[in-house]
Protein backbone atom coordinates (compact mmCIF):
# COMPACT_ATOMS: atom_id res chain seq x y z
CA UNK A 1 0.00 0.00 0.00
CA UNK A 2 1.36 3.59 -0.72
CA UNK A 3 2.16 5.90 2.00
CA UNK A 4 -0.32 9.01 2.36
CA UNK A 5 0.60 11.97 0.74
CA UNK A 6 0.81 15.23 2.32
CA UNK A 7 1.15 18.41 0.59
CA UNK A 8 3.31 21.15 2.02
CA UNK A 9 2.00 24.43 0.92
CA UNK A 10 4.12 27.85 1.74
CA UNK A 11 3.27 30.96 0.67
CA UNK A 12 4.43 34.80 -0.53
CA UNK A 13 8.10 35.60 0.47
CA UNK A 14 8.91 32.49 2.31
CA UNK A 15 11.46 31.94 -0.71
CA UNK A 16 13.62 34.41 1.15
CA UNK A 17 13.14 33.07 3.99
CA UNK A 18 16.54 33.57 6.09
CA UNK A 19 17.26 36.31 4.33
CA UNK A 20 13.94 38.30 5.16
CA UNK A 21 13.51 40.00 8.95
CA UNK A 22 15.85 37.22 10.53
CA UNK A 23 14.75 38.92 14.01
CA UNK A 24 10.86 38.03 12.99
CA UNK A 25 11.28 34.84 10.94
CA UNK A 26 14.84 33.24 11.79
CA UNK A 27 17.70 32.32 9.97
CA UNK A 28 15.84 29.06 8.42
CA UNK A 29 16.09 28.82 5.10
CA UNK A 30 13.05 27.50 2.97
CA UNK A 31 15.06 24.26 2.02
CA UNK A 32 15.84 24.16 5.81
CA UNK A 33 12.38 23.55 6.13
CA UNK A 34 11.50 21.50 3.40
CA UNK A 35 14.28 19.28 5.11
CA UNK A 36 13.18 19.27 8.31
CA UNK A 37 9.45 17.95 7.04
CA UNK A 38 11.16 15.10 5.23
CA UNK A 39 13.00 14.09 8.11
CA UNK A 40 9.79 14.60 10.28
CA UNK A 41 7.07 12.61 7.81
CA UNK A 42 9.36 9.91 6.89
CA UNK A 43 9.58 7.75 9.95
CA UNK A 44 6.00 8.59 10.38
CA UNK A 45 5.40 6.41 6.98
CA UNK A 46 4.23 10.28 5.41
CA UNK A 47 5.40 10.63 1.56
CA UNK A 48 5.67 14.36 1.32
CA UNK A 49 4.93 16.77 -1.64
CA UNK A 50 6.29 20.38 -0.89
CA UNK A 51 5.68 23.49 -2.50
CA UNK A 52 6.23 27.51 -2.75
CA UNK A 53 4.67 30.13 -4.67
CA UNK A 54 4.22 34.27 -4.25
CA UNK A 55 0.81 33.37 -6.65
CA UNK A 56 -2.32 33.51 -4.56
CA UNK A 57 -3.84 31.16 -7.21
CA UNK A 58 -1.30 28.77 -7.64
CA UNK A 59 -1.67 28.13 -4.27
CA UNK A 60 -5.68 27.85 -4.84
CA UNK A 61 -4.91 25.20 -7.39
CA UNK A 62 -2.63 23.11 -5.90
CA UNK A 63 -5.28 22.72 -2.56
CA UNK A 64 -7.88 21.55 -5.32
CA UNK A 65 -5.13 18.80 -5.95
CA UNK A 66 -5.63 17.39 -2.10
CA UNK A 67 -8.83 16.67 -2.94
CA UNK A 68 -7.59 13.61 -4.65
CA UNK A 69 -4.06 12.93 -3.96
CA UNK A 70 -3.41 14.37 -0.48
CA UNK A 71 -4.54 12.71 2.87
CA UNK A 72 -3.83 15.92 4.30
CA UNK A 73 -1.98 19.56 3.97
CA UNK A 74 -0.12 21.64 6.18
CA UNK A 75 -0.19 25.19 4.73
CA UNK A 76 1.68 28.86 5.46
CA UNK A 77 -0.66 30.71 3.87
CA UNK A 78 1.65 33.79 4.94
CA UNK A 79 0.37 37.41 4.50
CA UNK A 80 -2.50 35.53 2.25
CA UNK A 81 -3.88 34.64 5.53
CA UNK A 82 -5.16 38.07 6.18
CA UNK A 83 -6.28 38.52 3.04
CA UNK A 84 -7.37 35.35 0.87
CA UNK A 85 -10.95 34.62 0.48
CA UNK A 86 -9.99 32.21 -2.31
CA UNK A 87 -8.18 30.16 -0.05
CA UNK A 88 -10.06 29.94 2.89
CA UNK A 89 -12.83 29.13 0.52
CA UNK A 90 -10.07 26.06 -1.17
CA UNK A 91 -9.59 24.92 2.73
CA UNK A 92 -12.76 24.65 3.30
CA UNK A 93 -13.28 22.75 0.45
CA UNK A 94 -11.27 19.90 1.16
CA UNK A 95 -12.44 16.73 3.46
CA UNK A 96 -8.55 16.43 4.46
CA UNK A 97 -6.87 17.87 7.44
CA UNK A 98 -5.90 21.18 6.96
CA UNK A 99 -3.28 22.37 9.66
CA UNK A 100 -1.96 26.15 9.24
CA UNK A 101 0.95 27.27 10.62
CA UNK A 102 2.82 30.77 11.02
CA UNK A 103 6.60 31.14 12.03
CA UNK A 104 5.69 34.46 13.96
CA UNK A 105 2.98 35.10 16.38
CA UNK A 106 0.66 36.92 14.39
CA UNK A 107 -1.32 38.30 17.81
CA UNK A 108 2.31 39.81 18.77
CA UNK A 109 2.49 41.93 15.10
CA UNK A 110 0.27 44.47 13.79
CA UNK A 111 -3.37 44.48 13.97
CA UNK A 112 -4.22 44.01 10.34
CA UNK A 113 -2.84 40.42 11.19
CA UNK A 114 -4.98 39.36 13.51
CA UNK A 115 -7.36 38.61 11.23
CA UNK A 116 -7.08 35.17 9.58
CA UNK A 117 -9.53 34.18 6.76
CA UNK A 118 -7.59 31.26 6.70
CA UNK A 119 -7.60 29.48 10.15
CA UNK A 120 -11.59 29.53 10.51
CA UNK A 121 -11.65 26.55 7.93
CA UNK A 122 -8.31 24.84 8.83
CA UNK A 123 -8.26 22.14 11.26
CA UNK A 124 -5.68 23.31 13.55
CA UNK A 125 -3.33 26.52 13.52
CA UNK A 126 0.40 26.45 14.87
CA UNK A 127 2.08 29.53 15.03
CA UNK A 128 4.86 31.27 17.22
CA UNK A 129 6.92 28.28 17.24
CA UNK A 130 9.27 29.10 14.29
CA UNK A 131 10.48 26.27 12.32
CA UNK A 132 9.54 23.56 15.02
CA UNK A 133 6.26 24.99 13.88
CA UNK A 134 6.05 22.48 10.60
CA UNK A 135 7.32 19.54 12.93
CA UNK A 136 4.61 19.91 15.12
CA UNK A 137 2.22 20.43 12.03
CA UNK A 138 3.55 17.22 10.31
CA UNK A 139 3.10 15.06 13.58
CA UNK A 140 -0.19 16.18 14.21
CA UNK A 141 -0.92 15.70 10.99
CA UNK A 142 0.13 12.32 11.00
CA UNK A 143 -1.66 11.72 14.54
CA UNK A 144 -4.81 12.83 12.71
CA UNK A 145 -4.50 10.16 9.80
CA UNK A 146 -4.51 7.85 12.24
Amino acid sequence: MPAPRILVLNGPNLDILGRRDPAQYGTVTLQELEDLVRTTAEPLGLEVAFRQSNHEGELVTWLHEALDDHAGVVINPAAYAHTSVALHDAVEALTVPVIEVHLSNVFKREPFRHVDHVATAATAVIEGAGADGYRLAVLHLATLLG
